[in-house]
């Protein structure tokens, strides 16, 4: 039996599969502007979508990607199925699979997922774990090419209107969460620059830090952690932060708003960058890691990004098939 493609990480992909669910993506996206509202690319096929961390845009996305593409989604909480009554992952894992034809998860720990997917008979897609989140990744690359920023300029000028391309130089701003360790593994894996700037006691987990940097060795891709958000912020064409209070974390409120101080993304921030786009997963909350300001600004392109979720979902849907299933 062959071995089930997943979508986990960024960091077990190649450049060539991250940028071929990109194409995949933008490619879907144009056809359904053109009003080809339903693409069979999932057919008859369903996708089951587990939830121990609720939300808004990965649940809208994956269940409505799923029925443009010809199929359905079910939602399943911890409150609806016996993982969250104490049945063990493997179990779950054999069971759910041999009834649908993929499955998405939103989880607390990794591990949880790399179980999961272990024991799973079809793909298994990522969509959320503390340590990293790829499926937004792949709606705010899809998101900066829209805009004119991205490798490889010769395929995608004519997605960006045929703008000259320019190379990405991403600044992210906040706490070393998924969404920070995520960047890392799109710059490590595509070759660009990216610069980091959170807090001293927040910084991104070492471990990951390191698979990031020798990615980038292969790559060539130029990667810089410091705390100080001005220098992070310098020349960039994409700026992009994350909550500061996570979900799970809201005991900690008042903490991290006293040792984010400085790390908001401000108008001043913005003014940094070289014409800078503005980019949030959401939801934000205005006033902490970014200003109303900024969120409202024509640098703003955080409702597009939000939109991209669905038509990144798709593409990442429809890689899985075809890997999966052409063998």
């Amino acid at each position: 039996m062959c071995s089930i493609k997943h979508f986990l990480s960024l960091k077990d992909l190649s450049k060539e599969e991250i940028l071929r669910i990109v194409h995949l993506g933008i490619e879907i996206k144009n056809r359904f502007l053109q009003g080809q509202r339903i693409q069979p690319y999932f057919k008859d096929k369903t996708l089951a979508m587990i939830f121990e961390k609720s939300s808004t845009r990965t649940r809208v996305s994956f269940e409505v990607g799923a029925y443009q593409l010809g199929g359905n989604a079910i939602f399943l909480s911890n409150k609806d199925i016996q993982l969250g009554r104490g049945e063990i992952i493997k179990d779950t894992s054999r069971v759910i699979s041999s009834m649908v034809d993929m499955i998405m998860i939103r989880t607390f720990e990794h591990q949880r997922l790399e179980e999961f997917a272990r024991y799973s008979s079809v793909p298994v897609i990522n969509g959320l774990s503390d340590d990293f989140h790829p499926t937004q990744l792949m709606a705010d690359y899809i998101t900066m090419v829209e805009c004119g920023i991205g490798v490889e300029s010769d395929f995608y000028a004519p997605y960006a209107n045929n703008k000259s391309m320019q190379k990405p130089i991403v600044c992210y701003i906040g706490d070393g969460n998924n969404m920070a360790h995520s960047w890392l593994m799109l710059a490590s894996k595509l070759g660009f620059e990216l610069n980091i700037a959170t807090p001293k006691g927040f910084e991104v987990q070492e471990s990951i830090l390191k698979l990031a940097l020798d990615s980038a060795k292969e790559s060539g891709a130029k990667i810089s952690i410091s705390n100080d958000p001005k220098v992070a912020a310098l020349k960039a064409n994409v700026i992009t932060t994350d909550t500061w209070i996570s979900m799970g974390q809201e005991s900690q409120k008042e903490e991290r708003v006293s040792k984010f101080k400085g790390f908001c993304v401000d108008s001043d921030l913005m003014n940094l960058g070289d014409n800078a786009i503005f980019l949030h997963c959401l939801p934000a909350y205005r006033g902490y890691e970014v200003s109303d300001e900024v969120m409202e600004s024509s640098q703003s392109k955080i409702f597009i990004e939000a939109e991209n979720r669905l038509h990144a979902h798709k593409g990442i849907m429809t890689f899985l098939e075809e890997e999966n299933w052409k063998k």
